[in-house]
């Protein structure tokens, strides 16, 4: 059987103006990036008045993110678009600021604390499995799947969703990617920071009715004490950072909050969507993947006592993210001269982190179009650069809750295959980016009970 060739993105055949930049930018970012992107480690360029590099080699990602990570902080138009959501939180912020909200929030996601929280991720896999039962036989699974992150995120982090709608919640992010989230000319014109942009105006709603719901559970924790469990806002009420004590105003709780929600979910629920619809379209991989569920669950939902034994599961969720990392192409600025590759960076530059293409690049993947998660099997890892798979970053501003995403896919991965057969229900979804890598219009499939 051939190998499925999953969506992906034509690729212009030069860099665009600034124009069709803008308009394409708005439409899907990934439709930017120029057909010489996967072939160079390197392609540098302007638009208008701005010089960029894009960098997609794995060389070029260990300098950005390890070597000379100080040179490179996120770019002013990546925080415009992130700020009026999570604040100078600990994604948002640089140098001091960041240094200090990492030791303080890194020991909550310490491996003892994300162990103690994964029977709440067993029990939520299983409601996810009861809902898709009572489907009627076909679901759109990025809708499921957000449900069901949505479900782990408010126990884990919450105790509960008491002060939370996820319907409207859920709107509300995405109501805000669409706005706030969205490049605007202004950003092309390197008008400054400071300017507002339309959709700013446009996304107020959505903010407010984020920041509202997790105040509201925060205002109710602080008068009623810890959660029934130990969560993740216990642990932020207490982070502590170890070398000041300092700890987190009411405001950076707020923003912190905010920001694990949001992504403790949209990127795990987009990682297993893609990996379903991957594997509905690959009988053979999923025929593998259920044997190997099967035989540790039976039909029990999945533990974390038992993903050491379920390794080919983990392999496709790393290969799903390979294909259709969550966050795939990011800016950073360039403070002081540097060099890449054979190019001269100057102070003032943008250098685009193009983890997209890099996953992709003819250079450094056999066939990089198509689903083979073998490619994540431990002698093939061995022998591969590091750099050339990040889907939560690398180096000290590696994703701190990565440990947590991947065992909360893996556990409910799991519990799926082992209850039922995938197979496609619907058109093939394209991937656009605007903050995050989503399906459009969705993932839709057919649910066989076994």
């Amino acid at each position: 059987m051939p190998a499925f060739v999953p969506p992906t993105v034509t690729p212009p055949g030069k860099p665009l103006g600034i124009l069709p930049s803008l308009r394409e930018a708005r439409r899907n970012v990934l439709g930017i990036i120029p057909a010489i992107a996967y072939t160079q480690p390197i392609v540098t360029g302007r638009t208008g008045p701005a010089r960029w590099h894009m960098v997609q080699g794995p060389e070029g990602m260990k300098h950005i993110f390890q070597t000379n990570v100080g040179n490179y902080p996120k770019s002013e138009v990546m925080i415009r678009m992130l700020r009026p959501a999570v604040g100078n939180s600990l994604f948002t912020s640089e140098g001091a600021a960041w240094r200090w909200q990492r030791r303080a929030i890194a020991p909550v996601f310490a491996a003892r604390n994300v162990d103690a929280l994964a029977p709440v991720m067993t029990a939520t896999a299983a409601r996810a499995a009861d809902r898709l039962a009572a489907s009627g036989g076909q679901a759109e699974l990025v809708r499921e799947m957000l449900s069901a992150t949505f479900d782990v995120i408010c126990d884990v982090a919450l105790s509960g969703r008491e002060h939370f709608d996820a319907e409207v919640y859920g709107a509300a992010i995405t109501r805000y990617f669409l706005t706030v989230g969205r490049a605007s000319l202004l950003d092309f014109l390197e008008v400054p920071p400071w300017v507002p942009r339309p959709g700013e105006l446009f996304g107020r709603n959505a903010v407010r009715t984020m920041h509202s719901m997790v105040a509201a559970a925060i205002d109710e924790r602080r008068k009623s004490g810890a959660g029934a469990q130990d969560d993740l806002l216990d642990h932020m009420l207490k982070a502590k950072d170890p070398e000041t004590g300092r700890t987190m105003s009411p405001q950076e709780l707020l923003h912190n909050m905010q920001f694990f929600i949001v992504a403790g979910h949209e990127t795990t629920a987009l990682a297993l969507s893609w990996a379903l619809y991957l594997l509905a379209n690959d009988s053979a991989a999923q025929d593998r993947a259920r044997a190997e569920a099967q035989g540790v669950l039976g039909s029990r939902p999945a533990r974390a006592d038992d993903l050491g034994a379920m390794p080919y599961g983990a392999q496709v969720l790393d290969e799903a993210m390979r294909l259709y990392p969550p966050v795939a192409f990011l800016a950073r600025n360039v403070l002081d001269e540097d060099r890449i590759y054979d190019r001269d960076i100057h102070a003032g530059d943008t250098v685009f982190v193009n983890i997209w293409s890099m996953q992709r690049h003819a250079n450094y993947w056999d066939g990089p179009d198509t689903f083979n998660p073998d490619r994540f099997a431990p002698e093939a890892k061995a022998q591969r650069d590091r750099y050339l798979h990040l889907p939560f970053g690398a180096g000290p501003r590696i994703c701190v809750g990565a440990n947590f995403a991947m065992m909360q896919a893996q556990i409910i991965l799991a519990t799926l295959l082992a209850r039922f057969r995938f197979s496609p229900g619907g058109p093939a979804p394209e991937p656009v980016m605007h903050m995050t890598v989503r399906p459009e219009p969705g993932i839709t499939l057919n649910i066989e009970p076994l």
